[in-house]
C-alpha cells in the first residue's frame, strides 16, 4: 500500500486536467451557443464512421433519428455537412474542418469522466466511532485488503455524523437505533453490555456472586447511563450506583484499558473487547447482559449501492461481523425491535 498514495495523485492530476479541458469546453459551449449537443453527438459519430446506419447502432438510435438530428444540426449552422455518394454518405469541406476539433471534445469528456471514475473506484472511504474503529474493524481490515488489493482504504474515525449523502465518505458504520432515513442500512450487531474487570483485580476483592456485590467495589466511570441501564436489567430496578470517589472517562476504550490495567471495573461492550477476554486481560464475572438501545449499522447512501467497491466491503463486512461473534453469547446479532 506504500505506493497507493502517488498513484492517487497521479489520478486527480489527470482527472483535475482532463475535467479542465471539459469545462472550458463547456464554457466555449455556452459562449459561442453552439447547437445542442444531441446534435452535436450524432455528426461525431456519423463522421467517425461515414454511415447513418453504424452511427444510429452506436448511439441507440433510429436511422431516421440520426437523419432528423443531422438535419436540425445543418440548419442550425445553415450549411451542409455531409454530401451524397453513390448510395453512402461522404463529408463536406465543413465538415471534414470541425470533425477532428468536435471528436477532440467528446474525448477530452470521455477522459475527464474516465479519471474521475478510476479514483472513485480505487479507494473507498469508511467512517466509523471510535471505539468500533479501535478495538474492532482496524484489526481486521487487513483480510479485506487482502481480498481487494485493487482498493485503498481510508479510514476516518470519530463520532461525529459525516454527511453520506454529500459524499463526504463513502460508507459509515454507526449506531443508531435504527435505520436512517434516505440511506441503505444494514444492521451489524447490537451493543450488549455487561461489567468486565482484571482477573488480577478481582482477586484481590470480594467474590462477585450478584449484581449487588459489585455496588462495593471500584466500579470505573461510575455515572456512565450503561451502569443503569445493566442494574436495571439485572435486578429489576435500578439502585443507588452512586459512589464516593472513582475514576471518570469519556470514552469507552479508556474505560476498558483501565479495567486492563487493574483499576476497578467497567461496564463495556464485550465485541469490543473479544481479545482481551480471549487473552484473558478481561473476564466477565457475572452472565448478566443488558442490550443498549443503539445498534451497529452499516450505511451508504442510496446512490452507492450498486457501486462494486461498496458491495464489496459490505459483503465482507457482513460476514466479519457473524465470524467474529462466533456462537453469540450476548445476543449481539438479534435484531433489534422496530
Amino acid at each position: 500500500m506504500s505506493g497507493t498514495p502517488s498513484i492517487c495523485a497521479r489520478t486527480r492530476r489527470r482527472a483535475n486536467k482532463s475535467l479542465a479541458k471539459y469545462h472550458k469546453l463547456c464554457l466555449y459551449i455556452a459562449m459561442r451557443r453552439l447547437p445542442p449537443l444531441a446534435a452535436v453527438r450524432v455528426f461525431e459519430a456519423a463522421s467517425r464512421h461515414g454511415n447513418f446506419t453504424r452511427a444510429a447502432e452506436e448511439l441507440g438510435m433510429t436511422q431516421a433519428a440520426v437523419s432528423y438530428q443531422m438535419k436540425l444540426l445543418e440548419e442550425r449552422l445553415g450549411a451542409p455537412l455531409f454530401a451524397r455518394s453513390g448510395r453512402g454518405i461522404v463529408l463536406t469541406d465543413l465538415g471534414r474542418r470541425i470533425a477532428p476539433q468536435v471528436t477532440g471534445a467528446f474525448d477530452a469528456m470521455g477522459e475527464a469522466f474516465a479519471a474521475v471514475h478510476a479514483e472513485t473506484e480505487s479507494v473507498i472511504s469508511i467512517t466509523a466511532p471510535r471505539t468500533l474503529a479501535t478495538n474492532w474493524l482496524a484489526s481486521r481490515l487487513g483480510s479485506f485488503q487482502l481480498a481487494r488489493p485493487d482498493l485503498a482504504v481510508r479510514l476516518h474515525v470519530g463520532d461525529e455524523m459525516i454527511d453520506l449523502l454529500a459524499g463526504e465518505a463513502d460508507v459509515a458504520l454507526r449506531g443508531a437505533p435504527g435505520p436512517l432515513p434516505g440511506h441503505s442500512c444494514h444492521f451489524l450487531m447490537r451493543m450488549p453490555i455487561t461489567p468486565l474487570a482484571n482477573p488480577a483485580f478481582l482477586a484481590e476483592h470480594p467474590p462477585i456472586r450478584t449484581p449487588k456485590d459489585l455496588l462495593e467495589l471500584p466500579r470505573l466511570t461510575y455515572r456512565d447511563d450503561w451502569w443503569d441501564l445493566w442494574f436495571a436489567a439485572a435486578l429489576g430496578e435500578a439502585p443507588d450506583t452512586s459512589q464516593a470517589a472513582g475514576i471518570r472517562f469519556d470514552s469507552q476504550i479508556l474505560d476498558g484499558n483501565a479495567a486492563i490495567a487493574g483499576h476497578g471495573v467497567a461496564i463495556l461492550s464485550p465485541p469490543m473487547w473479544q481479545a482481551a477476554l480471549d487473552s484473558g486481560q478481561l473476564v466477565q464475572p457475572l452472565p448478566q447482559v443488558a442490550q443498549y438501545r443503539n445498534a451497529f449499522w452499516l450505511m451508504y447512501a442510496e446512490g452507492k449501492r450498486n457501486q462494486p467497491k461498496v458491495r464489496a466491503f459490505r459483503d465482507w463486512l457482513l460476514e466479519e461481523v457473524r465470524t467474529s461473534l462466533r456462537d453469540d453469547p450476548w445476543g449481539a446479532l438479534v435484531p433489534p425491535e422496530r
